[in-house]
């Protein structure tokens, strides 16, 4: 299990056992991470992601509280993790992307014109250090859409578009228990942008091939 995944788990305890209850404030951040035998960056990571599904609320300069725990962001926050880890027909949907992707991404290094070019700079241009996880998975998808279209090929392209839906929630949660998961992105997108650029078909599936394996080899060990 991953170190923040294991962090989560005992937050979540915590809440569950009722040693946590609506409305009450985390120990300081110190004592909670010696308490529960955690470094101090996993737990941050779980209370960042604790806190984007609704079930903690951090108050800059005040704390971190347990939020109202109202059923409706309950069962936001259930469904998502449900369906993430509940249900690992995603990891079919990401075999496809790995089949599909590198295809359109070779195609794309032959027939990519100089405006998708600039598109996809300007993307990789837009991510700065730790970006918020939904501007990360924005980013990302957009990249995706605009080297699938790139291809040239109408109906490769809506295929590499309507896997993003099924494949979205768990490059979200990658986003949000992975810490480096931004930086693997931006790397793994600047290489397949360069390979795009100077024209290296196999260069850029490979490069394609690589990212989205890097998803579906986290994604398996998570479920």
């Amino acid at each position: 299990m991953a170190v923040t995944d294991e962090a989560i788990l005992k937050i979540k305890e915590m809440i569950v056992s009722g040693e946590l209850r609506p409305g009450d404030r985390l120990p300081r951040e110190a004592d909670l991470a010696a308490r529960l035998g955690l470094a101090r960056n996993s737990l941050r990571e779980a209370v960042r992601a604790l806190s984007l599904i609704n079930i903690l609320d951090v108050r800059q300069g005040d704390g971190t509280y347990v939020t109202s725990l109202e059923s409706s962001l309950l069962l936001e926050a259930m469904n998502f993790v449900i369906d993430l880890h509940g249900d690992d027909s995603v990891l079919q949907f990401f075999e496809v992307r790995r089949i599909m992707e590198p295809a359109a991404a070779a195609m794309a290094a032959v027939r990519i014109s100089d405006d998708e070019l600039r598109k996809l700079q300007k993307l990789l241009d837009e991510i700065g250090a730790n970006p918020p996880v939904d501007h990360l998975i924005a980013n990302d998808l957009e990249f995706h859409r605009v080297v699938a279209e790139a291809s040239g090929n109408l109906v490769l392209s809506s295929l590499v578009d309507s896997l993003s839906a099924p494949t979205q929630r768990a490059r979200v949660w990658r986003g949000l228990t992975e810490g480096d998961a931004w930086q693997r992105t931006w790397e793994e997108h600047r290489a397949v942008y360069d390979a795009l650029a100077n024209r290296q078909p196999e260069l850029a599936r490979s490069w394609m091939t690589v990212h989205v394996s890097g998803v579906e080899h986290w994604l398996r060990h998570a479920l």
